[in-house]
């Protein structure tokens, strides 16, 4: 493995070095104060990793991590700094991981184990919350005969398996309705072909049922808001403050997850 690390102060560099030879110790570590000699060695050597500090002499961390992925897209960029404030732009350039200094043993081990590990085995059923809402069994999107069947399922999705009873979901998705009799009977239809959408593709296995309450079952399916509060950094990445953008209801937990953006 071929790891890269620019830092304009000496004694940080020094000892980030230090640390990632104890860490990596079979790698090949190049170190540099000055961006533009990383960017030179770069283009000649096949560097897997990049520890960047975001503040360098001649160009900032930020710019120095675009042009590296031009070089090479798939490097894995560290930012590593003394100044939390820089995170939402680490993250908007898609970084692999973010750590403050001085770096430690530890949280250079966690990174590194991250990027390293062993993929977990891909759901069959993944549930898209970012960017608008679908669900996939097999790859392929399931189709929902109304638009309301899918929503509700979206509400569903965004409880993590608590139980919403037909009043709390009839109120969520027909905010300014009268609860009426027609009004119910639409929304057993709604909740029917809900259902009868997921078993038609083998995936009615991640609603729990019971009288009056409706609920998934998380275990049951992939879905990327449930990776970023678990601290994904793949899912934090991809969460460009869009979640379920085409539902009102959605807009409070929009805000809560662009808090704990800030946080990861």
């Amino acid at each position: 493995m071929r790891i890269l690390i620019i830092d304009d102060e000496p004694l940080q560099l020094e000892g980030s070095v230090s640390i990632l030879r104890k860490v990596m110790p079979d790698a090949e570590i190049s170190a540099y104060s000055w961006p533009y000699d990383a960017l030179e060695e770069a283009a000649t050597l096949d560097f897997e990793v990049a520890f960047l500090d975001i503040q360098t002499g001649g160009m900032t961390g930020l710019e120095l991590a675009a042009r590296l992925k031009k070089i090479k897209p798939d490097i894995h960029i560290i930012f590593v700094t003394g100044y939390s404030q820089y995170a939402v732009d680490a993250f908007a350039m898609h970084a692999t991981g973010y750590l403050l200094k001085p770096l430690t043993e530890e949280a250079v081990r966690r990174e590194l184990n991250f990027i390293y590990s062993e993929p977990q085995p891909k759901s069959r059923i993944e549930v898209k919350t970012f960017g608008g809402f679908d669900i996939y069994v097999d790859g392929r999107p399931v189709r929902f005969r109304r638009a309301k069947s899918k929503e509700l399922l979206a509400y569903l999705v965004d409880h993590r398996g608590l139980s919403v009873t037909t009043g709390e979901a009839y109120a969520a998705l027909f905010e300014d309705a009268a609860d009426t009799l027609s009004g119910k009977s639409y929304f057993r239809t709604i909740v029917h072909e809900m259902l009868n959408a997921l078993k038609n593709v083998g995936a009615d296995g991640i609603i729990e049922r019971s009288r009056n309450s409706y609920a998934v079952i998380p275990d049951k399916f992939d879905c990327d808001y449930y990776r970023f509060m678990e601290g994904d950094q793949q899912a934090v990445n991809a969460y460009q403050n869009d979640y379920l953008p085409s539902y009102g209801w959605a807009e409070m937990r929009n805000a809560e997850l662009g808090f704990a953006d800030l946080e990861f």
